[in-house]
Formats: structure tokens, sequence, C-alpha cells
């Protein structure tokens, strides 16, 4: 990772986002990270919004908390339900309503 003083960070963002080849640039102040430039090529907004949003961020870490407590179901025992759930659900007449007689 490479990383650059705050004081020598003069030269346009442009040319510092073109010289990420694929690994962060940290900006120190007094050796202490105050910001960082990551490519994220390949990376669609929505993503990118989630990866730094604290509320999801803390929303997956307590999932995983209470899935290491708690334990959960697999992949494969989710869609077995959800194909039962789907199975008791669909209704006997696949055809659909009677068409109406005109007058």
């Amino acid at each position: 990772m490479k990383t650059m003083p705050l004081a020598r960070a003069t030269a346009p963002l442009a040319e510092y986002a073109g010289r990420l080849n694929g690994s962060p640039l940290v900006v120190t102040d007094g050796g202490k990270p105050v910001a960082v430039l990551v490519p994220v090529n390949g990376m669609d907004l929505e993503s990118l919004a989630l990866s730094t949003d604290r509320q999801f961020l803390d929303l997956i870490e307590r999932s995983r908390k209470r899935q290491a407590a708690e334990g959960g179901l697999s992949a494969e025992e989710v869609r077995r339900r959800l194909k039962g759930k789907a199975a008791a659900s669909r209704p006997r007449n696949l055809k659909g309503p009677r068409p109406r007689k005109r007058k």
C-alpha cells in the first residue's frame, strides 16, 4: 500500500488516480491516515455505496456475529424451504379465472 504525506499531495487528483495501478494511496498527516484514494475498476455504484455505508457495515457485522453464535441455514436448506412454500401457495387452477359472459 502506498502512502503520501498530505503536504506533498499537491498534484491534480487525476494524476494520483492514474498512478494507482490497483493499489490504494493513503494520504497521511503527521503519520496518521486522513484520506485514501482507492481503485474501483469494475465496481458498480451500488456496491461502492454499500461498502462505505457505516449502517450497512454494522448490519453485516451483527449478522455475522449472530450466525457464528446461533448458526444458520445453508443455501441448500433455504432453497428447499422456499420451494416447499411456493408449491404450497400455488393456486390449484393454473388456467386462471373463467371469462365473463357478455350480455
